[in-house]
């Protein structure tokens, strides 16, 4: 691959880790508007058989085949539980008592878990001081954007924080586990981790939540659709994409744009503040995404 082909791969798989990230960003918002009138449980259920089937949907029309082996189902169900039923339901609980600002910083905590899993255990990724560097800047810029005064809540609603911090272990843990589904088509695992996640949810909303006595509003019930289809079909399918690209390290690297654009969301349709420092932080934002990402996948379309 010559030169100018590889500067457009690397352009357009970043595009592809911005779409992302402003897809998951938005996500934080529509849990809050969901989770206003829905149970936590109910709304990830939904959220999970819509995306799943849309995505079945579209393989078919596709002539793409899921895998019929256990084997396979059975890691797109241990995926299920990594990247969706625990992560997504320990999110839509705590977002019912923190804001979703709060809670997109929380969980961009990601790339720095993933970074020390591939370091200490996994091995399969480089360790490079530009990574390390990456996640020192991304870290500041969230720091910066954050400000000290959007913590002068932190003591209430402590369960609730801690639960999206575990979120974020589950989303590094699930995104070096992706690396097993190389050969499959991206849309595979995506609907078939969506489908085994809803297999479990909707059990357990019917159980514990008895979603028939709900009455949801005409916002949560448009949210949920919004994070169904685009916070989770479309961004599924870029997400499994990039992980073969950039890695795992590099695709949870999104999680620094997801700061910025988040809280942005959550500003312009919550009315939640934004700290003043936020366009200083943005800056090191980039510096980290850029140091984690672009080293990592030039190297790789280099060999191709």
């Amino acid at each position: 691959m010559d030169g100018s082909h590889r500067e457009s791969s690397i352009t357009f798989e970043l595009a592809l880790l911005l779409l992302l990230a402003t897809l998951w960003g938005g996500s934080y918002t529509f849990i809050k508007l969901g989770v206003a009138t829905i149970a936590p449980i109910t709304l990830i259920a939904a959220r999970t058989a819509i995306a799943g089937t849309l995505l079945l949907m579209v393989m078919r029309l596709r002539g793409i085949a899921m895998p019929a082996d256990l084997a396979t189902w059975r890691r797109f169900a241990f995926q299920a539980c990594l990247n969706s039923v625990v992560p997504w339901t320990l999110i839509a609980w705590g977002e019912r008592y923190v804001d979703a600002a709060l809670a997109t910083i929380l969980n961009s905590a990601a790339p720095i878990f993933t970074f020390l899993f591939t370091a200490l255990v996994t091995r399969h990724e480089a360790t490079t001081a530009r990574k390390l560097l990456g996640v020192i800047a991304g870290m500041a810029g969230i720091c910066l954007i954050v400000g000290a005064d959007a913590f002068h809540d932190i003591g209430r609603g402590l369960a609730a924080e801690a639960a999206i911090v575990a979120a974020t272990l589950c989303y590094a843990c699930a995104a070096i586990f992706s690396r097993g589904f190389r050969g499959l088509d991206p849309m595979a695992p995506a609907a078939g981790s969506l489908l085994a996640g809803a297999a479990v949810l909707i059990p357990a909303s019917l159980a514990i939540e008895q979603p028939w006595t709900l009455s949801p509003s005409a916002s949560s019930v448009l949210a949920l659709l919004a994070l169904a289809v685009f916070s989770t079909a479309a961004a599924f399918v870029i997400y499994f994409r990039l992980i073969q690209t950039l890695g795992s390290v590099g695709t949870t690297a999104q999680a620094y744009l997801r700061v910025p654009i988040g809280v942005a969301i959550s500003v312009a349709f919550l009315g939640e503040s934004l700290s003043r420092t936020a366009w200083i932080g943005l800056v090191s934002v980039v510096i980290g995404v850029a140091a984690m990402t672009i080293p990592g996948s030039a190297a790789r379309m280099a060999k191709v």
